[in-house]
């Protein structure tokens, strides 16, 4: 089976990441239905979906072990992606799927800025612009001069932020750890973390929103397993530009379940986003 898998891993290797994306989109969406048709608040949803997804993977990743020489980077790495957790799940309470998405896109803005500062990456011309035409495209969407605009729709860009500075631990990381223990790391040290910030919250679910918050936990566990097997198989830099199909998803699946439907310029400023990434991974390829 695995060597099935590497031979055809040009189209295996795209089909898992797209998969995953698919399943993320049903999670944000579960995850949204449990907070603003359910009221539950966010740090619980945030503690009870990632313990649930521990449980999950926990058999399919105990070989891969915690046996690490960084235990503080791993710490921080962690602590960074529960605080963006809580930020996009109070985000996805506010705002409709379709913008919290679309300003995720900016997430690589993120990780070029602090890849510049602080793992010294050079920062070339097209990344420059990439970096510009990515925060101009956020700025589209998050549209601040608008008079519906509120605190909230800025959580997701916040969220995208703390993500972006634990990706850059996990990049160092990946240079003596493996993606099963990256993997089981982030949800053996993220679920004591959110239990922790839910405690003011409290851990009761009623039974209405108990079956979204599972249905969230077990789709975010079995895209992790497969982001991971997506990039054992290929190349990140291959994989990149399938991670834009993310958007059209969990636009399809809001419309559908909430009726949210898109302003024109998301189309706008997620195309501006798009189109820039894309021109960045041509220049670099």
């Amino acid at each position: 089976m695995i060597q099935m898998e590497m031979n055809r891993a040009p189209l295996v290797g795209p089909f898992y990441f797209i998969t995953a994306g698919a399943l993320f989109a049903g999670s944000n969406t579960a995850v949204q239905g449990a907070g603003m048709l359910h009221g539950v608040p966010a740090p619980t949803i945030a503690f009870w979906q990632y313990a649930i997804a521990l449980v999950a993977v926990l058999p399919l990743l105990w070989r891969a072990g915690l046996r690490t020489q960084h235990l503080v980077a791993h710490i921080g790495r962690v602590v960074l992606a529960a605080i963006g957790v809580q930020l996009w799940i109070s985000g996805l309470a506010h705002v409709p799927i379709w913008q919290a998405v679309a300003l995720i896109l900016t997430s690589p803005v993120f990780v070029t800025l602090g890849a510049w500062i602080f793992l010294r990456e050079q920062m070339t011309a097209p990344r420059i612009v990439a970096l510009l035409a990515g925060a101009f495209g956020g700025c589209i969407i998050l549209a601040p001069w608008h008079d519906d605009f509120t605190f909230a729709a800025v959580l997701p860009v916040a969220a995208a932020a703390f993500w972006a500075a634990s990706s850059l631990i996990a990049k160092r990381l990946t240079a003596t750890e493996s993606a099963g223990t990256l993997t089981l790391y982030l949800f053996v040290l993220l679920v004591p973390i959110n239990f922790a910030l839910s405690w003011q919250a409290g851990f009761a679910v009623g039974a209405s929103g108990l079956w979204l918050v599972a249905l969230a936990g077990l789709a975010v566990a079995a895209a992790q397993y497969l982001l991971v097997r997506a990039y054992v198989l290929c190349d990140a830099a291959y994989l990149q530009p399938f991670d834009h199909l993310k958007l059209p998803l969990n636009v399809m699946l809001g419309l559908i379940f909430f009726g949210f439907a898109p302003a024109g310029t998301m189309w706008i400023g997620a195309a501006i986003i798009i189109v820039a990434s894309a021109w960045l991974l041509r220049e670099e390829a």
